[in-house]
């Protein structure tokens, strides 16, 4: 049941700013809009645990979630009667005013999904001559800072970790951050989708291990949701095919517990697995795909970006296949008890597991 309950915690992905430069009367200003989880800054969720259920306001950021539009806006206009000024951006010879202009709460959705907030603010009288360094309250966690030009082209782009400071940028040099820092960047964030956050395809891995610890069969399968998963992901990330979450989740759950319990009545490697697995590995490419549109990848590092977050994902599908190999397959599979001890308890917890995760999801509790 922790682990079951640990699956519905939400995900502290970073915050996105955008400063979008525009000319009136000849003067330079910006908007800036910040897209971010409003009820974890409520709560105080710390931004080092990776998910909300790991934080001891936990509950209170669930209960913040159940709350419709004008209640939270007056818990954050309480909490934070100022917010703008949590917010810090200097040019070389002073701190620039902000203003904040609009705060935007979607209505209450799936409990599931995370509610995104939009703040937007408007800046005036900027020189573009200057340099500018962006920062905010280090409690709020990361933000990626995207700034764009008058022609609303990216003039620069930079991953802010919490605990850290931006560095200088200008309004006029188009200087994003390289090549190599962005497949970095989204290489880390696809292995860490699986490893530690990735807990219900963890399993599903898990799944298809316990059926056969034989290279052959694990290949055919391993394959087949690969390759399903990295077309989907490459499709939901063009936004070609898109599918809501609420339908999505709810049927990856159900793909565990499938796996799962064939694992325990069938003992070999049946013709249809590996077709079976290829129709459930596009439902977890949407899935991944879904992070990918949450994070909003620029156009001009989008093909970059998806390499190098479905590598991130293989790897960390290739640890959990080496880690199930030496701390199973390779102390107990020429045990005559294998099966009886290993495959099919295993798989039954995993199937529990699934069941549980589909009508939480798809009940939104």
């Amino acid at each position: 049941m922790l682990i079951a309950n640990s699956s519905v915690a939400h995900e502290l992905r970073p915050a996105i700013a955008n400063l979008d430069l525009f000319k009136n009367n000849n003067i330079l200003n910006a908007n800036l809009s910040i897209n971010l989880n409003l009820e974890a800054i409520i709560a105080g969720i710390n931004p080092e645990h990776s998910n909300s259920d790991q934080s001891e306001n936990s509950e209170e950021y669930q209960k913040l979630r159940s709350l419709d539009p004008d209640k939270l806006l007056l818990k954050f206009k309480d909490k934070f009667p100022n917010f703008e000024n949590e917010i810090n951006i200097k040019s070389e010879t002073k701190n620039i005013q902000i203003i904040t202009k609009k705060i935007d709460i979607p209505s209450i959705g799936n409990l599931n999904s995370i509610r995104d907030t939009k703040i937007f603010f408007t800046i005036n009288n900027l020189n573009q001559n200057e340099l500018f360094k962006f920062k905010w309250n280090d409690k709020f966690g990361s933000i990626i800072l995207r700034v764009n030009s008058i022609d609303n082209e990216a003039i620069y782009t930079k991953f802010i970790d919490f605990g850290s400071e931006g560095e200088w940028f200008s309004l006029i040099e188009n200087k994003s951050i390289s090549l190599l820092s962005k497949f970095n960047y989204y290489l880390i964030l696809g292995f860490k989708h699986i490893i530690p956050k990735g807990l219900d395809h963890i399993l599903f891995i898990i799944g298809l291990f316990l059926l056969s610890a034989k290279i052959k069969n694990l290949f055919w399968q391993v394959t087949s949701f690969t390759f399903a998963h990295s077309l989907t992901l490459i499709l939901g990330g063009l936004k070609i095919i898109i599918i809501p979450s609420y339908i999505v989740e709810p049927i990856i759950a159900l793909s565990i517990s499938y796996i799962a319990i064939e694992n325990i009545f069938v003992q070999n490697l049946s013709k249809l697995r590996p077709y079976i697995i290829f129709i459930f590995g596009l439902l977890h490419g949407l899935g991944f795909a879904g992070i990918l549109n949450e994070l909003e990848v620029l156009k001009d590092s989008f093909v970059i970006s998806l390499l190098a977050f479905n590598i991130g994902i293989e790897l960390g599908q290739i640890l959990v296949l080496v880690l199930c190999y030496f701390l199973i397959a390779f102390l107990f599979k020429e045990k005559k008890w294998y099966r009886k001890l290993i495959t099919k308890p295993i798989s039954a917890i995993i199937a529990l597991i699934g069941i549980f995760w589909f009508f939480q999801r798809l009940l939104g509790f």
